[in-house]
């Protein structure tokens, strides 16, 4: 019996004894309602992202023929790789939204059962109108399904059949976007390996700034940010003697991390986010609450033939909160989140100070002109083997600020000239408090406004390279933060 089919019939057969099993949630266990650090994943496929048999009219749905693993077998592994949240990301083509709705959904909420330690939220990888994918992620709520099945049966570029091109549009998705704020509870959109299309640094494809930059002024509080660090991180781990894999087949032999085939990721990191004084930070400039996360992509397991880890395994999405649905997605929202790979860091803490004020990841400082503000970064280095029996340290961290100055000259625009490296710490410059280690660097007699962020790595790199084929990820770790913003009011 493989692990595939181990681990299925462990969480399935109890639902297969009791398919008319009431559709009634328990909430998530060891919710103390308070707030701490908990790792997910926004993008994770099951075994309803279909294929499709085109010799009928319209195309048969075919269970499994992009992403094998059924829902509660995605959750069983999820909490085996130290998670504490998920969101199923289906997607499949032409009248999918019936799968969503009448296939994913109920296994969902099976699964919810079968693993209540697990926040599962339902969710889609859209196919956003205009663009590339992206996480549409509902709120717990008696009619989540429902709302999404319209989301996706009126927008999904590729829902209606036969095929319509003029699905496939810029306006279109700010409809969508539109039809979201409508909801009583609007879900939240975040941006899908945004450079997986793009041919070269800059040259971006499917999605571009301008387009993002529109989701976020069209809603603000739904399209919150991107994917810094996609899925399809293991084309390391391939080996000969496995299964072929899909990389085989589109890409002749060469196996990008990523999928990037153009244009690669940079420390496993897309471009729009690890190039410093890019888009990322341009974002940033604007006092955009533009955040990013980390994603497993999961849709087959490289040890079957596939290019991923399991949800967890290799990419955490951290966010602070407690340990329900809503202050999950709250969180999400607020931006009080970090990223991190091969379990590089375990917890990250960046608080700005001045005075008696402080504010930390996601959040804003009110200081007056030239104050000094102090930033304190505090990080836990886990001391146990991550999943590849590996235990890195951090060799590391660099603290980047940039200038707030205010909209874009362009909607295009991708760079930030003032984003800079404005220290670099290494062991010997940090100090150990309680397991944690300590940062501590003073902002003096500031003048503008700025935001800042932190990033750290066990490389010897000074900046993020881009990824060779075949580069094995447990290699080349990072962790990113989510911005702290420091606004001035006059003395």
């Amino acid at each position: 019996m493989t692990l595939r089919s181990a681990a299925f019939m462990l969480v399935a057969l109890p639902l297969l004894l009791n398919p008319l099993a009431s559709a009634h949630t328990p909430g998530p266990q060891h919710d103390d309602g308070h707030p701490r650090w908990l790792a997910g994943d926004h993008h994770i496929h099951s075994r309803y992202s279909v294929g499709l048999n085109h010799d009928t009219d319209p195309p048969t749905p075919v269970l499994g023929g992009d992403a094998i693993y059924p829902i509660a077998m995605n959750a069983v592994m999820a909490r085996r790789f130290g998670l504490d949240w998920t969101v199923a990301t289906d997607h499949g083509g032409p009248n999918h939204a019936k799968v969503n709705l009448e296939f994913a959904y109920p296994e969902l909420l099976e699964s919810r059962k079968a693993v209540p330690e697990l926040v599962q939220f339902f969710g889609m990888e859209f196919d956003t109108p205009g663009a590339d994918h992206s996480s549409i992620i509902m709120p717990h709520s008696h009619d989540e399904a429902a709302h999404l099945h319209q989301i996706e049966r009126h927008y999904n570029k590729r829902e209606p059949w036969p095929e319509n091109p003029e699905w496939d549009s810029e306006p279109r998705m700010l409809e969508a976007l539109e039809a979201m704020k409508a909801l009583p509870q609007p879900p939240l959109v975040i941006a899908h390996h945004p450079s997986r299309s793009a041919t070269g640094l800059g040259d971006y494809g499917m999605t571009a700034p301008a387009e993002l930059r529109a989701w976020n002024d069209t809603a603000p509080h739904i399209a919150v940010g991107m994917e810094g660090a996609p899925g399809h991180q293991a084309t390391g781990q391939i080996r000969d003697h496995l299964a072929p894999s899909m990389y085989e087949k589109y890409f002749q032999g060469a196996r990008p991390r990523g999928a990037y085939a153009r244009a690669p990721t940079m420390g496993g990191f897309d471009q729009m986010t690890a190039r410093l004084g890019g888009f990322w930070d341009a974002m940033l400039g604007e006092g955009r609450r533009w955040w990013i996360t980390a994603t497993s992509d999961s849709h087959i397991h490289w040890s079957e033939g596939g290019a991923d880890f399991w949800p967890g395994e290799y990419s955490k999405t951290y966010v602070y909160a407690a340990k329900n649905p809503d202050a999950i997605l709250a969180a999400i929202r607020a931006g009080r989140m970090f990223v991190t790979t091969g379990d590089l860091i375990s917890e990250l803490w960046v608080t700005a100070s001045t005075g008696s004020a402080h504010a930390r990841i996601g959040g804003s400082l009110a200081a007056r002109r030239g104050d000094d503000v102090t930033v304190q970064i505090r990080f836990l280095d886990p001391k146990t083997p991550n999943h590849n029996g590996d235990n890195p340290s951090v060799a590391r961290v660099d603290l980047i600020a940039g200038d707030l100055s205010g909209p874009a000259s362009r909607p295009d625009l991708d760079v930030h000239p003032t984003a800079r490296v404005v220290a670099r710490f290494t062991p010997e410059q940090w100090r150990s408090e309680g397991g944690h280690q300590v940062i501590e660097h003073t902002f003096k007699d500031l003048r503008a406004p700025m935001y800042l962020r932190v990033r750290g790595t066990n490389t010897d790199e000074l900046e993020p390279q881009p990824d060779a084929n075949n580069e094995d990820a447990w290699t080349d770790l990072w962790f990113y933060s989510n911005p702290v913003f420091v606004a001035l009011t006059e003395p």
